[in-house]
């Protein structure tokens, strides 16, 4: 009896040990354009009130998540290059989102999930380029994205309705899921939060990587200013300029050092991490 018992101790303590562990995952940032053709921009158009002679050179990012759980994840999906919005931003160096993937051996059909972080134009147009995955969005980010912000008087600068229809069909399609609120594990080891308000209720991204915590923050953090600063972004960028500073703050409680908050457009990302490819490093 005794014998049999240390033994269902044993079995108890491996199976256990087994469904606590969570996939470790590999977290890379594909550049697929540059905006106003490559050029600085002043930085006060991305951070409130930034000093009149810093500039910042933009670029247009996806992230890239390889888990050991057979799982490969964007955060973010691009656009389509010749969608009206993008002429305004002089794009330039551009390069469909699916193709750059090809660039680290990934193909669109690899793509299990894509995790939107909020509804802009640059952000969610490339949904369809993905045929397999499942796209994760904030429910009420939904809701206004593909209601409220159509209605009379209210602004919907940023959205495209062409991609409100995109999106429309994932949800038919039964390719949609709607997260229901602030720290939520979607996928283990990946938890999305809430709170920065750049668009109705945005989302950003922690994922387990090793020992590792790192914060993909896409445009709830425009900039490697916004963040070392805690400054928001314009107050034509976002509902809440206050919540949008609260939420830098809180990344770096989450991150497990500043350099893992990874901002949505600072073209520095391609020069502080280990190059893979032309245009992709790998956040370690």
């Amino acid at each position: 009896m005794k014998k049999l018992f240390i033994s269902i101790l044993f079995i108890s303590a491996i199976s256990g040990n087994a469904f606590s562990q969570t996939a470790n995952y590999e977290v890379y940032a594909l550049k697929f354009a540059s905006g106003f053709n490559g050029m600085p921009l002043p930085l006060k158009y991305l951070a409130l009130n930034a000093p009149e002679n810093e500039t910042i050179k933009v670029d247009f990012i996806i992230w890239l998540i390889k888990g050991s759980n057979g799982k490969i994840i964007l955060v973010d999906a691009g656009f389509l290059n010749g969608i009206d919005e993008a002429k305004d931003f002089l794009i330039s160096n551009y390069i469909r989102p699916d193709s750059s993937l090809l660039k680290i051996g990934v193909k669109a059909t690899d793509i299990t999930d894509i995790i939107v972080t909020h509804p802009h134009w640059d952000h969610i147009d490339g949904i369809d380029l993905f045929p397999n995955a499942q796209v994760w969005i904030q429910k009420e980010d939904f809701n206004y994205f593909a209601g409220t912000a159509w209605q009379k008087d209210v602004s919907g600068e940023g959205f495209n309705k062409r991609d409100v229809r995109k999106i429309i069909e994932q949800n038919l399609s039964g390719k949609l899921t709607m997260v229901d609120g602030d720290n939520k594990e979607i996928i283990p080891g990946i938890k999305v939060f809430t709170g920065s308000r750049h668009t109705f209720n945005s989302q950003y991204v922690l994922v387990q990587s090793g020992t590792d915590k790192i914060i993909i923050a896409s445009d709830n953090a425009y900039s490697y200013y916004n963040i070392d600063h805690l400054i928001s972004a314009p107050a034509n960028a976002t509902f809440d300029t206050t919540a949008y500073a609260k939420s830098l703050g809180r990344m770096k409680t989450l991150a497990s050092e500043i350099k893992y908050i990874i901002p949505g457009h600072d073209a520095s990302m391609f020069s502080r991490f280990p190059k893979v490819s032309e245009g992709i490093v790998r956040i370690k």
